[in-house]
């Protein structure tokens, strides 16, 4: 990562603190972990879970590659905004994916779940290529991906099923996102895969921010020195 990169991760990392974990003398890693954080939702604080800081710093990258205003600002891989987001996603991600779904969905209902959330990202962040320099920057290999998507997975059928159906959209409401759609000078019928991927990623996103915010008084996340 580069050193803007690593100045970002740090000085986000700071303003996150919520309990600060003990100093400990700087060493040189490969990785390390960076967070740690318990909810009633993952086992309390008998099963911790911890974030690295290889996968914060990808993830990081990929809010900043969905975020317009900054795609194109090479020479910041990602701000401290993103990693905050990045954070905040992943924590709620972790916590909804761990709770039941009734009734429990099928594998293949899983994989098929967690392509839809390869194909939304790599729209997200502008293409495949875009997906696979922010992982190589970054270390993230095939097993590490396919983690993030069965996360993600988890976590939206979670909240179809259990909170309000969003992963299958009806016409109406893709007909009322059509105009304000980028694709509005396209036929309807032409773009509907498009706004398709577009209703569920934005209904995605608020559910889950949605989730983060009413999580946060259950929440206990340390930030690793």
């Amino acid at each position: 990562m580069r050193v803007t990169a690593r100045a970002a991760l740090g000085a986000a990392l700071a303003a996150l603190v919520i309990a600060p974990a003990t100093p400990a003398q700087e060493v040189q890693v490969v990785d390390r972990t960076v967070v740690r954080f318990t909810a009633p939702e993952t086992g309390g604080v008998a099963a911790p879970r911890f974030v690295l800081e290889r996968v914060l710093a990808f993830e990081a990258r990929l809010e900043a590659l969905m975020d317009p205003a900054h795609r194109g600002d090479r020479a910041r891989p990602y701000t401290e905004t993103h990693v905050r987001v990045a954070l905040e996603r992943h924590i709620a991600e972790s916590l909804l994916s761990s709770l039941s779904i009734e009734p429990a969905p099928a594998k293949i209902t899983i994989e098929a779940q967690m392509e839809l959330a390869r194909t939304m990202l790599t729209h997200q962040v502008g293409g495949e290529e875009n997906l696979r320099s922010a992982a190589r920057a970054e270390g993230i290999d095939t097993q590490e991906l396919r983690r993030l998507f069965r996360r993600r997975a988890l976590a939206s059928l979670y909240l179809h099923h259990m909170v309000a159906p969003m992963l299958a959209p009806q016409d109406s409401q893709l007909r009322e996102l059509y105009p304000k759609s980028p694709f509005a000078n396209q036929p309807f019928e032409t773009v509907k895969p498009e706004l398709r991927r577009m209703f569920i990623g934005r209904a995605l996103g608020e559910a889950v921010t949605a989730f983060y915010q009413n999580a946060r008084s259950r929440l206990r996340v340390t930030i690793l020195d």
